[in-house]
């Protein structure tokens, strides 16, 4: 290399000019590693915050009983196993339907006005906010076809319809990831498109499938606006036995305590709050251990 190569390389322009973008990767570095403290500041704020006011609310009695009028007697039970029964009936409705659909719109439809309108409202719907839905739910599920109020049948049904969008986006993009190499070679050694898709590309795509699963499950769980509009807030003194039966969930039990006047309930808000962070986090870990459990790699 010629001196003057070498000059240009080693001058106090070109340090200048490294100097600067050593300078811009640590301001980046600072940025993000700010950004992660403040969310971990303010979950770690929100746990021992809750953990604080709600630890002495937890109890035999309040993880057996059901909602009560008197605040020494309330318990979680019944909204606990309302909440599993509602979040049964939605993913048995949600994932199979959401999937199928992922998979028909990405590998058999054809491109035409018609499935571009579909992938349009698909996106919307993922959009809408959660108060349509109970809306929906309120006309269809309760004034149309005449399905018990209250229930986690109705539940489960109005979170399923307000799930399965963002279950069909991610299923999409899931599939689209697998490498086109894969079909190919599916395809070359004779094997049909349907056993491409359900040997090879569906297997695949199921960990992708899954994370998109346990974000829209996530937000079922939390949800609370589109049960009220269908009636789970009603007073429920004792445990659901099935689907059909008046229930509600913990969101919307932690709605109706801390509207309450009576300062017993503060404590057995918190206390509920706990159940429902701890009640997410296992349904959460059950998702993505599977998610891990079925991950293959190519």
């Amino acid at each position: 290399m010629s001196s003057a190569a070498l000059s240009r390389w080693s001058g106090n322009e070109m340090q200048r000019r490294v100097s600067k973008r050593y300078a811009a990767e640590r301001r980046f570095k600072l940025l993000g590693l700010l950004a992660v403290g403040l969310s971990v500041a303010f979950l770690a704020f929100l746990l021992v915050t809750m953990l604080a006011r709600g630890l002495g609310g937890l109890s035999a009695t309040f993880l057996s009983g059901s909602d009560s009028t008197d605040p020494a007697l309330a318990g979680v039970w019944g909204a606990l196993k309302g909440s599993f029964l509602t979040i049964l009936v939605t993913i048995a409705l949600a994932f199979p339907i959401g999937v199928l659909s992922a998979v028909y719109l990405e590998e058999f439809a054809r491109r035409n006005r018609w499935t571009d309108l579909i992938e349009v409202s698909i996106n919307n719907l993922a959009a809408v906010p959660s108060i349509i839905f109970g809306l929906l739910g309120l006309a269809v599920f309760l004034n149309v076809l005449h399905l018990p109020r209250s229930a986690p049948l109705v539940g489960g049904l109005t979170l399923a319809l307000m799930t399965m969008p963002v279950i069909v986006i991610a299923g999409r993009n899931a599939i689209k990831s697998v490498p086109p190499s894969i079909r190919d070679a599916a395809l070359g050694v004779g094997a049909s498109k349907m056993q491409v898709v359900f040997h090879h590309v569906l297997p695949l795509a199921l960990p992708g499938i899954l994370t998109g699963t346990i974000i829209g499950m996530a937000r079922a769980l939390g949800e609370t606006a589109p049960l009220l509009m269908i009636g789970m807030r009603a007073f429920i003194a004792a445990p659901p036995q099935g689907i059909t039966d008046p229930a509600t969930v913990l969101p919307v039990q932690i709605f109706l305590w801390s509207d309450e006047v009576s300062r017993g309930f503060v404590e057995k808000t918190s206390a509920a709050i706990i159940v429902l962070l701890v009640f997410m986090l296992l349904m959460n870990g059950i998702a993505i251990y599977l998610r891990n459990r079925f991950e293959r790699r190519w």
